[in-house]
């Protein structure tokens, strides 16, 4: 299993990681199925195939996702990198969501409670809080590095200018700065391509990526005009159709075009290959609600994409460019070579 760096950091992760948003008791609806028996047995499957990154966060169940990862670990936590985030709804006090002081440093007690640990590796801001100064929500996880209750800090679901203004506001008080963000990205979601990767290179903060299948679709699993499928997360949702209609078919083609020409290897694996070969990608979160699903996604840390392969992606999978970055293009393109070349 290869490992990197994630950003300008000393934190080694497994360029797959393990996000564990399916561990629970089946109460939250479609995601928490795995109970702590085949947690037990996916947990020990990562670590087996050289998985050292699990992720997770409060809300998963409310709690229950922490809870059964920790269990899950036992003995075998110091060994691993642990993140989980805070932001979300935990109870009906004013205090119990958000990103101030006071919701933080609780949110973290809580979850080093369930975890069963006393230090979590990554703690994660899961989304960004408008009503909070951002030098509160930095000093308090300064603090909280400093308790060694958290080694280092990142966010989540931010937009572009948010997270450039926690690295400046980092900088300027001179607090922890954030070294990685957990993003959604593939190939039918490539957003993170103008503001957020290009950010992250630059200012050296690494990408997980949440939904590299896009909820499952990338798999090849949907058919008909909407693609319901009970039996998956996705399948009673609309957003098949929709991701139909934003030029999945022909994604999904040639991802099964590409695995057919290697022994073995399935469109999700091919999906996979695609965004770890992506700039400023450090760890690639894979989830599964079976054991079946989970040893296909290890697979795909076995094999890479040939850079032919990986352009075609490219080119069936690009999104029109946005303004600035449209506009940009048409000036000194040989001296402003793009992160992401548009085709």
């Amino acid at each position: 299993m290869e490992h990197r760096f994630l950003g300008r950091s000393g934190l080694e992760l497994s360029v797959l990681g393990f996000g564990a948003m399916t561990f629970g008791d089946g109460q939250a609806a479609g995601l928490g199925v795995t109970d702590l028996s085949g947690a037990r047995r996916q947990v020990d499957r990562c670590i087996d195939a050289g998985i050292n990154l699990f992720d997770t966060a409060d809300i998963y169940s409310r709690g229950r996702s922490e809870e059964i990862l920790g269990e899950a670990l036992g003995a075998r936590r110091p060994s691993v990198i642990v993140a989980t985030k805070a932001f979300g709804t935990m109870g009906r006090g004013p205090h119990d969501r958000g990103l101030s002081r006071r919701h933080l440093i609780d949110a973290c007690d809580s979850s080093l409670r369930r975890l069963g640990t006393d230090w979590i590796d990554l703690y994660q801001l899961h989304c960004h809080d408008a009503l909070v100064p951002i030098e509160e929500t930095l000093r308090a996880l300064d603090d909280l590095v400093r308790a060694g209750k958290i080694r280092y800090v990142g966010c989540s679901n931010y937009a572009g200018w948010q997270l450039m203004k926690a690295l400046a506001t980092a900088d300027r008080i001179g607090t922890e700065r954030f070294i990685g963000q957990q993003i959604q990205y593939s190939l039918l979601a490539r957003d993170a391509e103008n503001e957020l990767l290009p950010c992250g290179v630059s200012e050296g903060v690494g990408a997980l990526i949440w939904s590299p299948l896009a909820q499952g679709y990338l798999s090849g699993k949907f058919s008909g005009p909407d693609g319901e499928a009970a039996e998956t997360r996705i399948g009673p949702t609309r957003q098949v159709g929709s991701y139909h209609r934003r030029g999945g078919e022909a994604i999904l083609a040639l991802l099964r075009e590409i695995a057919a020409d290697h022994d073995g290897a399935t469109p999700s694996q091919v999906a996979l290959n695609w965004v770890r070969a992506r700039p400023g990608v450090s760890s690639v979160l894979i989830g599964a609600r079976s054991d079946a699903q989970l040893e296909d996604n290890i697979a795909a840390a076995t094999w890479t994409l040939a850079p032919e392969e990986i352009e075609r992606l490219d080119r069936v999978s690009q999104p029109a460019p946005n303004y600035p970055n449209s506009h940009q293009r048409g000036y000194h393109i040989d001296r402003n070579p793009q992160l992401f070349p548009r085709h």
